[in-house]
């Protein structure tokens, strides 16, 4: 299984009721093709950078999943047609193949290489 994101972005309008039911929408069609949400951050109500359909706030939500390489495109699919979403963008994260080093041995390295 591979590692995805998920970032949508629902209209303002909405009211919480409806922001949660088109979540849950989202939630489901990553279930129903095979996937595992692992994580989930709302942003809540943010400005847009610029305006989209005439809206100049969205609320964001991230959900990270583990599903089969098909699985995004059947939840994209999906989520294109959803009138309360603006914008949506399901991306499978690179992988670091050397860890990130902890900042006081950066700062170490730094000293020494000066």
């Amino acid at each position: 299984m591979n590692k995805y994101e998920l970032a949508v972005v629902l209209s303002a309008k909405l009211e919480d009721d409806e922001r949660a039911a088109a979540l849950e929408k989202i939630r489901n069609y990553i279930s129903t093709y095979g996937g595992n949400i692992v994580g989930e951050d709302d942003w809540g109500k943010k400005r847009l950078a610029y305006e989209i359909q005439k809206m100049k706030e969205g609320y964001y939500t991230f959900i990270t999943f583990e599903a089969e390489p098909e699985c995004p495109a059947q939840v994209e699919s999906h989520v294109r047609v959803m009138e309360p979403v603006i914008r949506f963008l399901i991306v499978k994260p690179e992988e670091t193949e050397t860890p990130v080093k902890p900042v006081k041995e950066a700062e170490e390295v730094k000293e020494e290489n000066e």
